[in-house]
Order: structure tokens, then C-alpha cells, then sequence
């Protein structure tokens, strides 16, 4: 499977990417940034580190900076520390972000594998609405866009109602859905259905002391902010 992730690591997004980029099935081609759990150039920096980190020579394109049509929201600090990783420290890459636009890097992905490529959305959905909106045959050139976000059957996890990604720019959602693509919709209904516990993230470090270790030193902040929640040590 030909994919790119659209992303906003983050502690999930990071286990997300990181998981892609050792799945014997999946062809990363790249990643595209995008406001969230941080702001878009934390976003770029945080994607670069994990790319390096996970030994890919893949492209990183820096994303929107702000949501269609409402207002910037503050990120989640308490949820994934003031850099994004918990409490490990911001760290410079080594390698630089594309010169082309997240849009601009989507649509030409889309038409040079068309009919191949996968999108994953794990933020807010901003660069593929703005690649919509900027080519017109993208939604038809891209096999599918799988995207995480919203809730049915469970409540949200910023209101009652409101999931994170979907909540930061709502307007953004609707011109993708509206757009033909093939979209599946993966919400908290089924991410809320896996849990991680501190257990979990040892066995990951075990197996794989590098990735895995940092996976396992992020995780436990990540696990620390679900347990005022819940009240046991989990993350999902």
C-alpha cells in the first residue's frame, strides 16, 4: 500500500508513524504536516525527527498553519507536553522540510501514483481540504483517504459531543466529504476499543530498544494524562 501520513505528532501520531514505517505492507512515501496536538512547525520538526530517527529516506512537506474559517485552537500541551513529546525536549533535525507546500506535495503524489495512494489524516483534516480545493482531480486520483476523526456511539473527547480532529476545523471535513473521494471514517468508536498500558509500551521497548524505547519514554506522559482521566494507567 502507497501512503502518506497527514500528521501533528504528537505522542499517538508518533506510535502511528513509527508503526507504518516498519509494517512490511506499507510503501511510506511521505508526510505532510498539519496544526493539533502541536502547532505546524513543531509538527514539521517533530515529523523530520522521526523520519531520522526511524532510518527513512522520505519527504517531510510543511502543512496549513491555521484551520479554514474559524479560529486558531490553543494545542494540547497537558496532553502531549509543551513540545509535543511529552517531556522529552524540542531537538532540532538534521534535514529540512520539502520546498513544495503539503498541497503542493499531495496533489503531485496523488497524480504521479494515481489510482494507488492512500491518504491518512490522524489531525485535523486542513491539507486535504486545501488540496481539494486547490486540484479538483485529487479527490479522483487518490485511491482512498482513510481519515481519524469524529464519534457515533461514544461522546467526544474535547465536548460532549466533539472530537479533537474533526472540532479544529470542522469546514475543512465538510469540503472532503463533499468532495467524491472514497473516505472511511476511523473514529473514537474504534480507536477507544485499543488500549496501551505501561506494560505494553515494555514489551515495545524490549523488542525494539531504540524505537521502542522511545515510544515506552513518551508514552508514559501520554499514560499519566489518561489516568486523570480514567483513573487507571491506559492510553488509546
Amino acid at each position: 500500500m502507497k501512503l502518506i501520513i497527514d500528521t501533528d505528532p504528537g505522542i499517538d501520531d508518533a506510535m502511528a508513524i513509527l508503526y507504518a514505517a516498519l509494517a512490511p505492507e506499507i510503501e511510506l512515501l511521505g508526510l505532510t504536516t498539519i496544526f493539533g496536538n502541536v502547532t505546524t512547525d513543531m509538527a514539521t520538526r517533530n515529523a523530520l525527527r522521526l523520519v531520522e530517527m526511524a532510518g527513512l529516506n522520505i519527504p517531510v512537506a510543511h502543512g496549513a498553519n491555521q484551520p479554514i474559517g474559524i479560529p486558531m485552537i490553543t494545542p494540547s500541551a497537558h496532553v502531549h507536553g509543551d513540545e509535543g513529546f511529552g517531556d522529552i525536549p524540542a531537538e532540532q533535525p538534521k534535514g529540512t522540510a520539502l520546498k513544495e507546500t503539503a498541497v503542493e506535495f499531495l496533489s503531485r503524489m496523488a497524480q504521479e501514483h494515481k489510482g494507488e495512494l492512500v491518504v491518512c489524516p490522524i489531525g485535523p483534516i486542513t491539507n486535504i481540504a486545501e488540496t481539494i480545493l486547490h486540484d479538483p482531480q485529487f479527490a479522483k486520483n487518490v485511491q482512498k483517504i482513510v481519515l481519524m476523526g469524529g464519534a457515533v456511539t461514544v461522546g467526544g473527547n474535547v465536548t460532549d459531543f466533539a472530537e479533537a480532529n474533526t472540532f479544529h476545523d470542522p469546514h475543512a471535513l465538510n469540503i472532503v466529504l463533499a468532495s467524491g473521494a472514497d473516505v472511511t471514517i476511523v473514529g473514537l468508536d474504534v480507536t477507544t476499543t485499543t488500549q496501551c498500558d505501561d506494560a505494553d509500551f515494555e514489551a515495545i521497548a524490549l523488542k525494539s530498544p531504540d524505537l521502542g524505547g522511545f515510544l515506552k519514554r513518551i508514552s508514559s506522559f501520554y499514560i499519566d494524562f489518561y489516568e486523570s482521566i480514567y483513573g487507571r494507567r491506559t492510553c488509546n
